[in-house]
């Protein structure tokens, strides 16, 4: 379909709501609503002096010829991360897609004549939350402009709350025309200078771990890519820090005596330091310096990244792990905690409607505050890439060279790992290399995970294009085991194959890829 004006707009504010008809854009009250077309994209802003804004809506109604029609079949993106419940469903218009959305008229598994596929989404890093409905007889984007669960107050400013694209895509397959959809969403990804890949301790050691095992893990990882140009990393998972998944983040703990020297051990070994961070928890109350008007209304256990002293203390964390000599840090939660919710548990937005909370700035709307939280935090790391985790997947693009595009796998249930691991892979993977590179994390293997099952996970990352990230228990494999991680970490050193999943359309767990032009299958379920 193309870009065109919505035939219906309107605006929910605290107290009431404002409905309009065609057009582009309205004042009423002391609000000024803007819908201007420019070069195949919609632009959407809102001005008002006193009232508390909510939500804007914007309704397409369908013509005939607008979608694909016959086989139908729908896909949505997700908040943060992919929870294993991505899959192409029929059109159902009491479901909430985030970001954006895909409808096609055929399997990906056939020939790709008469294929076709359109697209409706939001560019990224939009001033607002994006979700969309679809049903027979149109669309309506969502635009969430809130503060927190409140109304945002502008003052009289003009917010350019989000950007709405729309592609059509005949003659290939939905894959593909997912790709180029992205290449329309976001044209500025930003990137590592060389493919990112290593190892990392969670998945064996669940933040037990210390100085000396990290050591070990990072002599393993440097003898099994000693032959590799791409020198591989070491990420310091949870653990290291005084107090378990909490601050403060200013030293570690009596494991981990001394930082520094550690990422310069590591450094000394020919592999690049990496580190996680959660940045906005306070449980204990240990941070130094913190103060009450840090906290959010919310739940004071966490920081309200709107306040100005909370941005400069947390880019005073990520320096100091810059400083350290840490060349990866990996930030995690930080949805959770500025919203108090997991994506998979969201039936809406990101806060439901029910909630009045604000933030300590109420002149911004919560997507505002997250994008000048990714904003400080990108700054502050300089040169160091930073992997986001538990991240507005719309919202980081541009903002982070890595984003851990699905909920954990696991070193104790296979099950986990092939639920959310695969299915993260195949329905995230058009995002890769175009959003950012797209982990879908890292293989467990453990004594507790089948090496014949573990074996496909790893093979398929590993031809995937995306970084793959290996967190082995010492001393477990035989020989013949340790040849597939080293061959894994060879193909995955040069991340240039493509890899794309045939059957995505039928399941929520493709096993029929297609790897470089050649079919492949990964039995899942033997």
């Amino acid at each position: 379909m193309k870009i065109k004006l919505p035939d219906i707009q309107t605006i929910i504010y605290e107290g009431g709501s404002i409905e309009k008809k065609g057009g582009e854009g309205f004042s009423e009250k002391d609000i000024t609503l803007t819908c201007e077309i420019s070069v195949e994209r919609l632009n959407v802003s809102i001005k008002a002096d006193s009232t508390p804004l909510k939500y804007i809506l914007l309704r397409w109604n369908f013509t005939e010829g607008d979608i694909p029609t016959g086989f139908t079949k729908v896909l949505g993106d997700e908040w943060e991360r992919a929870y294993g419940t991505m899959e192409w469903r029929s059109i159902n218009p009491d479901i909430f897609m985030p970001w954006y959305f895909f409808i096609t008229d055929s399997s990906d598994s056939g020939k790709q004549e008469n294929h076709r596929t359109s697209a409706f989404g939001v560019r990224v890093r939009p001033n607002a939350f994006c979700f969309w409905n679809l049903d027979n007889a149109g669309a309506t984007l969502w635009i969430d402009i809130r503060n927190g669960g409140s109304g945002v107050l502008l003052s009289g400013r003009t917010l350019e709350a989000a950007t709405v694209v729309f592609g059509d895509y005949d003659n290939i397959s939905s894959f593909n025309a997912a790709q180029n959809f992205c290449r329309v969403m976001c044209d500025d990804g930003i990137f590592p200078k060389e493919p990112v890949y290593g190892s990392n301790n969670w998945y064996y050691a669940y933040g037990k771990s210390s100085h000396e095992e990290i050591i070990r893990d990072a002599t393993i990882v440097a003898e099994y890519t000693k032959d590799l140009e791409n020198r591989p990393f070491m990420v310091i998972d949870d653990g290291w820090q005084p107090n378990s998944c909490d601050a403060p983040w200013d030293r570690g703990n009596e494991r981990f005596p001394d930082m520094k020297r550690l990422a310069d051990e590591i450094s000394a070994m020919d592999v690049k330091p990496g580190i996680w961070i959660r940045l906005l928890i306070d449980l204990r109350r240990e941070t130094p310096g913190a103060k009450d008007e840090w906290r959010l209304s919310r739940d004071n256990t966490f920081f309200d990244p709107s306040h100005p002293e909370v941005i400069k203390h947390v880019k005073s964390d990520i320096k100091r792990l810059v400083d350290w000599g840490y060349k990866l840090i990996k930030h995690d939660y930080s949805t959770y905690d500025m919203f108090g919710a997991w994506g998979c548990f969201l039936k809406k937005s990101v806060v439901e409607d029910d909630q009045s909370w604000a933030f300590y700035d109420r002149s911004r709307t919560g997507a505002e505050i997250t994008l000048d939280f990714y904003r400080a935090i990108r700054e502050a790391a300089g040169d160091t890439l930073i992997i986001g985790c538990d991240t507005f997947s719309h919202l980081s693009a541009g903002l982070v060279e890595i984003n851990r595009t699905g909920d954990d796998t696991s070193g104790h249930d296979w099950l986990r790992t092939r639920k959310f691991g695969v299915n993260t892979l195949a329905f995230r993977l058009p995002q890769n290399g175009i959003f950012y590179m797209a982990d879908a994390d890292c293989v467990g293997i453990t004594p507790h995970v089948p090496w014949e099952k573990n074996r496909l996970w790893l093979k398929a990352l590993s031809l995937s294009g995306s970084p793959l990230f290996v967190s082995c228990t010492p001393d477990l494999l035989n020989s013949e085991q340790e040849e597939e991680v080293k061959q894994a970490f060879t193909i995955n050193s040069v991340q240039k194959d493509s890899f794309i999943p045939l059957d995505w359309t039928e399941t929520t767990c493709p096993s029929e890829w297609l790897h470089n032009g050649e079919e492949i299958t990964f039995n899942w379920f033997e």
